[in-house]
């Protein structure tokens, strides 16, 4: 892109203007959801991958003297003190908080510190931005706390920070996939075993998202209340959690828990799909990953009912377009991105030709992003080669 600066020079350029050269700089990336949504707080199985958009902190010491201070290139500037009151959880800063506050709760801490936050994934797109930003900072506040944390480890804890600081009841796709990608690899994860299997896309294909550029507040959605449909349908058919239910069994519920029925049937069938979804994968089958991720977008829109007018627009569009070989909504659902595969020799024309037929049904300027797997977070490990 051109003229476009790195996020980690912005986050440099910012700490430096401020407080001067950072002790350490941290990354950490979006995701976008292949296949296997809402699955995840069912124990099910999952298939993102890392996108080329990342989330950098950096982060230095400061004096104990004064709050600790963070700020964001988006937000604006947050004061933060783990030993009072905590921040609001509706506030931006509640997700740096909670990292920091969590990481206490485990003996960790370096005091107070300050840090500035640059970014690349977009907010409220269904790409993870929340995750992104966790994951960054509890690499950088481990780093200078002298810890070093797995991949899993890291996520659990930020999945900690959304559902008890923040109050928003996910799984744990989004963190473990910022933080353990393996470059060139979407990753088959197993939710309950925290297991991930790298997998490779199809040769010659791309992945393409697109943003409806509608936004939603997942903790203000139904998000909530599709997990607790899911328990009282794994409850009603006495399994631990909807992975371990099978098709048939959604037969004997009653006419009282229909809903719960059809929650039930996609979280099943979209388990089924997710697995057979990674072997098309390792037996790059294009044709078959494209069909599955069709019938994902079918079943979210029907049974879970999480799309929305912008999301299915996006897909069809996507569907109509050159070099499409499957499409679906991803993330949450209600607003935000779709993902498509395409063939990797028309991803441009495919591009041009969603933007186009998006603005002709909608009025809206769509964001089309081409992307291969990325790498997952990692410190940078020189700061100095990069100029603020």
């Amino acid at each position: 892109m051109t003229g476009h600066v790195p996020p980690v020079q912005r986050a440099l350029a910012m700490h430096r203007e401020r407080w001067g050269a950072p002790d350490v700089l941290s990354r950490a990336p979006g995701r976008v959801n292949l296949i296997g949504e809402h699955t995840d707080y069912n124990d099910g199985f999952v298939l993102p991958m890392a996108i080329e958009f990342d989330t950098v902190v950096a982060l230095s010491r400061a004096q104990r003297s004064s709050p600790s201070t963070v700020i964001s290139e988006v937000f604006g500037e947050a004061l933060l003190d783990d030993e009072r009151e905590p921040i609001p959880t509706a506030h931006w800063a509640a997700y740096v908080f909670g990292v920091s506050h969590l990481l206490r709760g485990h003996g960790i801490s370096i005091g107070r510190w300050r840090c500035t936050i640059a970014t690349d994934v977009p907010v409220g797109a269904s790409l993870s931005s929340s995750a992104a930003l966790e994951v960054a900072m509890a690499r950088a506040l481990l780093h200078l706390a002298g810890e070093s944390w797995g991949a899993t480890a890291t996520a659990e804890l930020c999945q900690r920070v959304e559902n008890e600081v923040v109050g928003m009841p996910c799984g744990i796709m989004d963190p473990l996939i910022s933080a353990g990608a393996v470059p060139g690899h979407a990753s088959l994860i197993d939710c309950r075993s925290l297991d991930m299997g790298p997998r490779r896309l199809p040769d010659g294909t791309v992945i393409a998202i697109l943003d409806t550029m509608t936004r939603r507040e997942l903790v203000d959605s139904a998000y909530g209340d599709r997990r607790a449909s899911c328990e009282r349908a794994a409850r009603w058919l006495s399994v631990a959690a909807l992975r371990d239910a099978e098709l048939h069994e959604l037969e004997r519920m009653p006419a009282e828990l229909a809903v719960e029925r059809r929650r039930a049937r996609h979280v099943i069938t979209e388990n089924e799909r997710t697995l057979a979804a990674a072997d098309a994968m390792e037996a790059g089958d294009a044709e078959a990953l494209g069909a599955l991720m069709n019938a994902g977008h079918v079943s979210l829109r029907d049974d879970y009912e999480v799309s929305g007018p912008a999301l299915d627009a996006m897909v069809r569009i996507a569907h109509a377009s050159p070099g499409c070989i499957g499409a679906r909504m991803t993330g949450g659902g209600f607003a935000g991105c779709a993902v498509a595969l395409v063939a990797a020799d028309a991803a441009d024309d495919f591009a041009g030709e969603v933007q186009k037929g998006y603005r002709a049904v909608s009025g809206r300027d769509a964001s089309v992003w081409l992307s291969l797997p990325a790498e997952g977070a990692s410190l940078i490990d020189s700061i100095e080669r990069h100029t603020a």
